[in-house]
C-alpha cells in the first residue's frame, strides 16, 4: 500500500493526509490512488466531518461562485448551467459485460467501452483544482441497514450539498477498518464558466455495479452529481437484489393515529407528483422523503431513510399547503436554493410563493424579467419547474424521532401514486400483496415532469416509481417484490393514490389538502378500524367514515356528490390501462413473472363482468 499513499501524499498537506491515514483501509488508499492519476488534481481536500471541514466546505462554495449568500443567514443560491436542469436519461447509463441485456427500458453500454469513454473525459480534468474526498454513510450509522460511501468531486456545491443530505461517515470507515464493499463515487463538473459547467455535450453519468462505481461528469444538477442519490440507488437496488431486501424510491412517514398511535408507512411517487408533500402533511412526522432500504426483521418489514436531508423541488411550495417547509425556508437555516430567482433586494423567489412577482432579478438564464424569453421562444419563468432547496432533516420540528433508529421503524403500510388524470380513484386499497405489486404498484403510470429533460406531459409505465432506476431486469425487479412479501408473515397493506384525477371539463377533483384524509383513512385500514367497499379492483372509502374525515382534520363538509365524482369506478379507463401496462410489459423484457399477466387478466375480467352487469361508469354508493 505504500505506492498508493505515496501518490496520496504528493497532492496532500499534511493536516489533509494525517486525516485520511486515521481510515485503516487499503482497498481505499488503492481506490483514491488509482482516480489521483486519473484525475490529476492540483490539491487534495480529505473532510473528516469536523465543524472546521464543514465550514471550508461552505465557505469554498462562496468562493468558487457555485455559491450566492442571500439575504437570510445560511441561505446561497446555485445556479445550473441552462441546458443542466434535470436527470439527463440519455446519457445516464448502467455499464454491464458484453452480452448482458436488462431490457429495452434500461440504458446501457458495454463495461470496457463505457470505461474507456467516461475515463478519457476525466483524463487530467482536475489538473487545475481541489479533489475533495467525503465519507458519508448510507442509512444510519452502525447498523443492519448502513452502506458506507465515498465520494470523490471537485465541485464544493456538490461537496455542501451532500454534507447536508448524507449522515457524516469518516468515523464509520475508521469504526470499519479494512472493509471494502463500499460505494464510490466519482465526479467532475468539468470547466467552469462564471461557476457553471460548460462542456454539457460531454455530460456523462455512468455506472459500475460490478465494482460499486459511480461516474459523473461536466454537469452540476444535484439529480446527475450528488452521487448518493438516485445513482447510489442503482448500486443498491443491485446489492439487495443478491441479499433479499428492497432499496425503493419511498419516503416513510409516521402517521398519527388514535390515542397517541404512530403507524409508519412508505411512499413511491414519480417527481412531481407530491411526494415531498406527502411525506411533510402537518400533524404527521416525517422519516424521509425520497430514499428508503427495507429490511425484513423478524418476518416484519423495517425501513430507514437512506439520506438525513431533502432535496426537494420547490415550485407552488406556499403556507398554506406546506407549512413546515415554508417555515424552514424562511427561517435562517442552511440551506441551498437551486435554480431560483433572486431579487434585487437579495430575497428568493420561486413560482408559486406567495406574493407578487418581482419585477426583476437573477435566475439560471442570468439577468431575469417578467415576460422575458429563452432560446426555443418560450418564456422563461422566474424559477425553474424543477428548481430545487436541499437542506438538513434536522431543521423540521416535526422530524420523527426514531429517524435515525438503527433498526429503523416497522412499516404497515406501502402507497403508490402517480399523475392519472382519468382513470385511478383517489385512494384505493390492494387486496393482498401480490395483487398489490402488480395492480397497483407495478401499472404505476404517470405523466413525464420537468424533473427529467425529456418531453413533458407524456404517460409512462413507472413500475413502483423506479423504471429509471433500476440495476437489474424489470421482471426481476418485480419478482423480488413479489418474493420479499412471500417472506412476511404479514406484509404491509398496499394501497394506491392519486391526487390529480380530473372530470370531463378538466378541472381537478381534489385540492392538495385532501390528501391528509387519505393518509388517516389508510392509518385506520391497517389497523382494521373501517370498512373498505370492494369495486373489482381493490377496497374504497366508504362514504361516512370520508365525511367524519374531512370534517375533523380539515374542517371540510364532504358531500356526497364529490364522493360520487372521485369513486366512481371507471370501467373503461381502468381496462384501456390494464392493455396499456400487458402491452408494454411484452415489450420491455421477456422475464416478466407470468404471475404479473395472470393477476392483471384476472382483474379485467371482474371489470366486464361488472360492465356487463351495471354499465361502463358506476357510482361507488351502487356497491
Amino acid at each position: 500500500m505504500e505506492e498508493y499513499l505515496e501518490v496520496i501524499k504528493e497532492r496532500c498537506s499534511d493536516k489533509n493526509y494525517n486525516k485520511l491515514i486515521q481510515i485503516k483501509n487499503d482497498y481505499l488508499y488503492r481506490f483514491i490512488a488509482e482516480f489521483i492519476e486519473i484525475l490529476n488534481p492540483a490539491s487534495i481536500f480529505i473532510c473528516n466531518d469536523s465543524k472546521e471541514d464543514f465550514d471550508y466546505i461552505r465557505d469554498k462554495a462562496i468562493r468558487d461562485g457555485e455559491e450566492i449568500k442571500v439575504a437570510i443567514p445560511g441561505h446561497t443560491v446555485h445556479f445550473d448551467g441552462y441546458y443542466d436542469q434535470g436527470r439527463d436519461k440519455k446519457n445516464t447509463r448502467l455499464m454491464v459485460p458484453e452480452g448482458v441485456y436488462l431490457g429495452s427500458n434500461i440504458n446501457t453500454i458495454d463495461k470496457e467501452k463505457g470505461l474507456e469513454e467516461i475515463l478519457s473525459i476525466m483524463k487530467n480534468i482536475m489538473k487545475d483544482k481541489e479533489l475533495h474526498i467525503l465519507f458519508f454513510s448510507l442509512g444510519p450509522n452502525n447498523s443492519r441497514f448502513t452502506i458506507p460511501a465515498v465520494q470523490l468531486t471537485d465541485s464544493s456545491y456538490v461537496s455542501h450539498s451532500e454534507i447536508l443530505l448524507y449522515r457524516p461517515g469518516y468515523e464509520e470507515f475508521k469504526r470499519l477498518g479494512n472493509y471494502k464493499n463500499f460505494f464510490k463515487f466519482v465526479h467532475s463538473a468539468g470547466e467552469l464558466k462564471d461557476g457553471i459547467s460548460v462542456n454539457v455535450d460531454k455530460r456523462r453519468i455512468y455506472m459500475d455495479t460490478e465494482d460499486d462505481i459511480v461516474y459523473s461528469v461536466n454537469t452540476q444538477y444535484g439529480g446527475n452529481t450528488i452521487g448518493h442519490k438516485k445513482l447510489a440507488m442503482r448500486l443498491g437496488i443491485n446489492r439487495a437484489s443478491k441479499e433479499d431486501w428492497l432499496t425503493e424510491h419511498m419516503f416513510i412517514s409516521g402517521i398519527h393515529g388514535p390515542g397517541g398511535r404512530v403507524t409508519y408507512f412508505t411512499g413511491a411517487f414519480p417527481s412531481m407528483c407530491g411526494k415531498t408533500s406527502t411525506a411533510m402533511l402537518e400533524g404527521e412526522t416525517i422519516v424521509g422523503d425520497d430514499i428508503a432500504y427495507l429490511r425484513n426483521i423478524n418476518n416484519s418489514v423495517h425501513a430507514v431513510n437512506v439520506e438525513i436531508g431533502i432535496f426537494g423541488i420547490i415550485e407552488d411550495i406556499n403556507p398554506h399547503d406546506d407549512p413546515y417547509i415554508w417555515e424552514v425556508l424562511n427561517s435562517p437555516d442552511e440551506i441551498i436554493f437551486s435554480n431560483v430567482l433572486i431579487t434585487e433586494d437579495k430575497d428568493v423567489y420561486w413560482t408559486g410563493k406567495s406574493g407578487k412577482v418581482p419585477e426583476k432579478g437573477i435566475n439560471y438564464s442570468g439577468e431575469w424579467y417578467p415576460g422575458k424569453k429563452g432560446p426555443d421562444g418560450k418564456e422563461i419563468p422566474p424559477s425553474h419547474k424543477n428548481a430545487r432547496f436541499t437542506v438538513n432533516l434536522k431543521n423540521f420540528k416535526n422530524l420523527d424521532k426514531n429517524y435515525d433508529n438503527p433498526e429503523g421503524v416497522e412499516i404497515k403500510g406501502i402507497i403508490y401514486g402517480g399523475r392519472d388524470s382519468d382513470t385511478m380513484v383517489p385512494v384505493l386499497e390492494a387486496y393482498d400483496w401480490v395483487h398489490g405489486i402488480i395492480s397497483i404498484g407495478a401499472s404505476l403510470e404517470s405523466e413525464t415532469t420537468a424533473a427529467t429533460l425529456d418531453k413533458i406531459g407524456v404517460r409512462e409505465l413507472n413500475p413502483m416509481s423506479n423504471l429509471d432506476f433500476l440495476s437489474v431486469s424489470v421482471g426481476k425487479y418485480i419478482d423480488i417484490n413479489l418474493k420479499f412479501g412471500k417472506s412476511l408473515d404479514n406484509p404491509p397493506r398496499i394501497f394506491g393514490v392519486n391526487y390529480f384525477l380530473k372530470d370531463r371539463n378538466g378541472n381537478y377533483l381534489n385540492e392538495r389538502i385532501d390528501k391528509k384524509v387519505w393518509l388517516k383513512w389508510m392509518e385506520l385500514r391497517v389497523h382494521n378500524e373501517v370498512e373498505g367497499i370492494d369495486i373489482g379492483i381493490g377496497f374504497i372509502p366508504v362514504y361516512e367514515d370520508l365525511k367524519a374525515l374531512f370534517k375533523e382534520f380539515i374542517g371540510k363538509d364532504y358531500t356526497r356528490e364529490d364522493y360520487i365524482k372521485q369513486f366512481t369506478l371507471r370501467i373503461p379507463e381502468n381496462i384501456s390501462k390494464i392493455n396499456r401496462i400487458i402491452k408494454k410489459y411484452r415489450g420491455l423484457n421477456s422475464d416478466v413473472p407470468d404471475l404479473l399477466y395472470d393477476v392483471l387478466k384476472e382483474q379485467k375480467r371482474r371489470l366486464e363482468d361488472l360492465k356487463r352487469i351495471r354499465g361502463e361508469y358506476i357510482s361507488p354508493f351502487s356497491f
